[in-house]
């Protein structure tokens, strides 16, 4: 029988795996299925076999902090699922999280997804027209820091005096010519 290690975790907003929570759907919800982070009390009681392996076990808050990171099979499938797939969350910058946080470490990778979940956070508040956040969460996962706030402030601008209805529609036209220019995908991958 395998004894479970107990310690502090730090950053509750980065998914052990090196997703960012702040930027998911089901963080910014009210509802009953909110999600304080992966490493919050609801989901450490949930079967995550991250959760299992690296905090409860390991007693490690990341998978790139294991010392078998580079040899697991469990993180290896994930990363690459990631490349091509996502599920009700974003995993397009699931590598590029990781680069992140080994070469600069999670307090600085949490504190532009501070930044990010900020950005997120307007746009919610001004622009959700009730059938957006998904698409929101997408953006601000993929787009640059410096691309969000240009867009907001494009869509600020261009929307005075509309309905959130029309105010969207400017904002997804925004953010729209930037994916087209960029070749970024909004959409979840399946």
């Amino acid at each position: 029988m395998s004894k479970e290690i107990i310690m502090q975790i730090k950053y509750p907003e980065i998914g052990i795996c090196g997703l960012s929570c702040r930027l998911c759907p089901r963080y910014h919800t009210e509802a009953k299925s909110k999600c304080e982070g992966c490493k919050s009390e609801f989901r450490m009681g949930a079967g995550c076999p991250f959760i299992t392996c690296a905090v409860k076990k390991k007693g490690i808050e990341f998978c790139s902090d294991c010392e078998e990171n580079q040899i697991c099979e469990k993180w290896k499938k994930h990363r690459e699922f990631g490349k091509l797939h996502d599920t009700f969350k974003c995993y397009q910058k699931l590598e590029d999280n990781i680069s992140f946080i080994w070469k600069h470490g999670a307090s600085e990778f949490e504190k532009v997804q501070k930044i990010r979940e900020k950005l997120l956070k307007e746009m919610l508040q001004d622009f959700n027209e009730g059938r957006s956040k998904n698409y929101y969460c997408i953006a601000v996962t993929i787009f640059e820091v410096e691309e969000l706030k240009e867009a907001l402030t494009k869509a600020k601008k261009d929307s005075i005096g509309l309905e959130i209805k029309d105010k969207s529609k400017i904002f997804h036209s925004i953010l729209d010519e930037i994916v087209k220019r960029k070749n970024y995908c909004l959409k979840l991958r399946k």
